[in-house]
């Protein structure tokens, strides 16, 4: 299996935590990008767009943010995604259960999927392992 270079969007300090400690040092993971918002996530893409090979191939996205929330990054990173050089898969990941944000998540064709957290190391295998 190919090593992939994860991003994880998300305020929550704990979770960050616990997201790097469960995939530094797999066989999946070949990098992991944290962000605490999406502005941050924006701008390090904006950065090294013409770099593929620092771009993460996947991104957890968590939907409540401060400055910019995953909503608002998706809508600029659709704008952005015809000048990006490679795919990159976007997983909405978030503890809201309201069906308006799962329905929201579905109807943006450039979501993957949209998880509840938290999300564990095996699932995140799986999810690398489907888009091999």
């Amino acid at each position: 299996m190919k090593k992939k270079i994860l991003c994880l969007v998300d305020d929550d300090d704990v979770y960050q935590y616990t997201f790097l400690r469960q995939l530094k040092g797999t066989d999946f993971a070949k990098d992991i990008l944290l962000f605490s918002d999406g502005e941050l996530a924006m701008e390090f893409i904006e950065t090294h767009i013409n770099n593929v090979e620092l771009l993460p191939d996947i991104i957890f996205l968590d939907i409540n943010m401060p400055i910019m929330d995953g909503w608002e990054f998706l809508e600029e990173f659709v704008q952005l995604k015809p000048k990006v050089g490679k795919e990159i898969l976007i997983y909405m990941v978030s503890s809201s259960i309201d069906p308006a944000d799962i329905q929201r998540a579905k109807t943006i064709g450039d979501v993957s999927d949209y998880l509840i957290k938290p999300i564990v190391k095996e699932h995140v295998k799986a999810i690398i392992e489907e888009n091999v």
